[in-house]
């Protein structure tokens, strides 16, 4: 790996200190970072780089997934880390920044290879840019990237006018957009053990009768309602994450996919999403918000109780939405997305529903969070409840049940010193998604799709389980405790299976 700066903007704030420096760390112990390497934070409190160098310790004791007791590590891995207090808007802070960075490459007689990650809220991502344009900063002879984490635009004027400076000051391939669920594990390998799967398991001459993509959480808005209660879990989880999600799955990989490859593909599917119009959007998408109620067996405040959210907000923290994707292998199979905060329980899953005669189905599990395998629990026809299931998490070498497994951000920043696009989100998916997204939204400024409210603690509002119901599905796995008889509601006595 080439020796490189890392330049961290919002180098004092949470992300940086509960994901980057410890993924950062983790590289540095499985010697994945560059031999000659330098990192530079900045932010606009005042620090010594000794005060932040124990910042920077501070957050690996409380988050990083590998033991930080090794003093003489620690030390030789913050010798590293220098701080450098800038204002964003202050062109002059650019011009010293310049000066620090070349001072810091001439002396480890490094090539102006840098790294510009932007940590910051994304009111700020087009004056960095700009600056570090002007500035001379991305000027100098090695490559230059620049890394920003979502949301990329809150609409898609907005989305396109960012796209539009930032490539005013760097090139698209040098424009890695950081989403998250594109690092983890199993959503990388999705693809390819899907089609693996349904060929060793003999599905592929069955018909798929549903899918479902659910992310759903149990936590509220906590510290977040400045940006959430502008956002929402439509821009702040369905427009990115769950089509990203949704891209993955449905695309099959070549055997050895580049970057390129990879985008024309997930492009293809997004253009391939039969589209909404503003007035049919009411048909096919579910929003909610939700109240006070009881979350592990707490008593929790509705969302517009809760603190920085105003009294009369109609901002969605759910949202459930039925697609299609026009496509050979997806044509006719509805899809259903849904995501939201304040429910029963924190999973990500995606469940394929295979058509079968009588009431009990074929369904094929791809759990992604918190645990991690594919499962297909097989029916029998000969018994009113299946009692078989067969666990294909032998195929995976990981497993959320283990220790220490990788964390998205380790597997993106290495991805981004390297310069792989292959798991970053190109612009192309970008405004396609927010172009699918965008008559939702005009649907929501205009009130033409009603805000349920639904009891925290609950799968969300009844409204979501009645789309799905107008097609003859349910959401699955929604009533752990549902008895045999109860299968065709969307249960079944799963056995767990660990390695």
């Amino acid at each position: 790996m080439e020796p490189a700066t890392f330049v961290l903007f919002g180098a004092t704030g949470d992300l940086a200190k509960r994901k980057i420096y410890p993924a950062l760390y983790q590289l540095y112990i499985d010697q994945k970072l560059p031999s000659s390497f330098s990192f530079i934070g900045l932010g606009r409190r005042e620090l010594t780089h000794t005060s932040f160098q124990a910042n920077v310790e501070k957050s690996l004791l409380t988050f990083s997934r590998s033991d930080v007791k090794d003093a003489v590590r620690i030390k030789k891995f913050l010798n590293s880390f220098q701080y450098h207090v800038l204002d964003v808007d202050r062109k002059e802070d650019y011009t010293k920044l310049l000066k620090l960075v070349e001072d810091r490459e001439a002396e480890l007689n490094i090539m102006p290879n840098r790294m510009f990650y932007l940590s910051v809220g994304p009111e700020f991502f087009e004056t960095i840019a700009t600056n570090i344009h002007e500035s001379g900063l991305g000027s100098a002879s090695g490559w230059k990237r620049l890394v920003i984490e979502k949301p990329f635009g809150h609409d898609l004027e907005s989305a396109r006018q960012l796209n539009h400076t930032l490539n005013q000051a760097f090139d698209e391939s040098d424009i890695y957009r950081i989403d998250h669920y594109l690092g983890k594990p199993m959503v990388q390998q999705m693809g390819q053990l899907l089609q693996s799967t349904l060929t060793e398991q003999d599905l592929r001459t069955r018909t798929i009768a549903s899918v479902q993509i659910s992310a759903i959480e149990t936590l509220g808005v906590e510290e977040r309602a400045g940006y959430y209660d502008h956002a929402g879990a439509i821009r702040d989880m369905f427009q990115n994450h769950m089509l990203q999600l949704l891209m993955m799955l449905t695309i099959e990989f070549p055997k050895r996919s580049s970057a390129d490859e990879v985008v024309n593909l997930k492009s293809k599917i997004m253009k391939s999403l039969m589209p909404l119009n503003k007035i049919d959007v009411t048909q096919h998408v579910v929003r909610g918000q939700y109240a006070s109620g009881v979350i592990k067996e707490e008593q929790v405040v509705g969302y517009t109780d809760e603190a920085g959210i105003a009294l009369g907000s109609h901002n969605d923290t759910f949202i459930a939405a039925r697609l299609r994707v026009d496509d050979p292998f997806w044509k006719d199979t509805p899809i259903y997305i849904r995501t939201g905060k304040r429910l029963k329980e924190k999973v990500t899953r995606i469940v394929i529903e295979f058509t079968s005669e009588g009431p009990v189905k074929d369904l094929l599990t791809i759990e992604i969070g918190p645990d991690e395998g594919i499962t297909f629990l097989k029916s029998r026809s000969d018994l009113a409840f299946s009692d078989v299931e067969t666990s294909l998490r032998s195929q995976l070498s990981f497993t959320k049940k283990e220790v220490n497994v990788k964390d998205a951000y380790e597997t993106l920043i290495h991805d981004a010193l390297l310069g792989d696009k292959t798991y970053f989100a190109h612009w192309n998916e970008v405004e396609l998604s927010w172009e699918w997204v965008q008559p939702i939204l005009d649907a929501y400024q205009d009130n033409l799709i009603p805000l349920h409210i639904y009891p925290a603690g609950t799968y969300g509002p009844q409204e979501a389980n009645e789309l799905l119901m107008k097609d003859g599905f349910h959401w699955w796995f929604d009533n752990r405790n549902a008895s045999d008889n109860d299968a065709t509601k969307g249960e079944f006595n799963i056995y767990e299976y660990t390695n």
